[in-house]
């Protein structure tokens, strides 16, 4: 059973990201805040769930939270300020669009910075103890699953609705063949032998 609350009295979000190690496609952050000790024990780690349980969870999260919203960076930003930075920012701008500000924020991982006065602690694997964490874990993934998905239709040969932009063994030898988009992070290690071969 994760856990309701860091702290006792105070108003949590937790935060996560989803898309950190894809090879395409921006990553995106969720911040929640859930009623006090609230539960629901269909939410958890968005990989620990199907697919279609997590659009469910998500319709269960967007109903009962306080307080949620998600927030992306864009291909080209990732390839100017780095992933990890992305990541971050992306959390930030999570946390700064919730309608109401939290007292405290659970970010999951072991690193973030913020120019908010609202503290903050990292917690590894949050995203499996703290069930705002978990929920944010689920509205990022699903939220950016959709972003791939809506791709597919225009770059079907990547087979973004199978691998959502990760380096699965299909997308890496797809790159090498049909090259690269202007949706692949061209930072990254792709594998690609015509990596200035962009397909509009």
């Amino acid at each position: 059973m994760l856990k309701s609350y860091y702290r006792l009295n105070q108003l949590e979000a937790g935060c996560d990201e989803a898309g950190r190690g894809c090879l395409a496609g921006p990553v995106f952050a969720a911040a929640v805040i859930l009623p006090a000790n609230y539960s629901n024990e269909m939410i958890m780690d968005s990989k620990k769930i199907s697919e279609k349980q997590r659009t469910k969870v998500k319709e269960i999260i967007e109903k009962d939270a306080i307080a949620f919203s998600v927030a992306k960076i864009d291909v080209e930003e990732i390839d100017t300020i780095n992933i990890l930075q992305a990541s971050v920012k992306a959390m930030n701008l999570a946390v700064n669009k919730l309608k109401i500000k939290p007292d405290f924020l659970l970010i999951d991982g072991n690193y973030f910075h913020t120019s908010s006065k609202i503290p903050f602690v990292c917690i590894k694997k949050g995203d499996a103890t703290y069930l705002s964490i978990a929920a944010a874990s689920v509205l990022a993934k699903v939220y950016r699953d959709d972003y791939m998905l809506a791709l597919q239709k225009k770059y079907p040969i990547y087979q973004w609705h199978k691998n959502k932009g990760y380096p699965t063994k299909q997308h890496r030898e797809s790159i090498i063949y049909h090259g690269v988009t202007k949706h692949h992070r061209k930072s990254f290690h792709l594998h690609s032998k015509q990596l200035n071969l962009y397909l509009e």
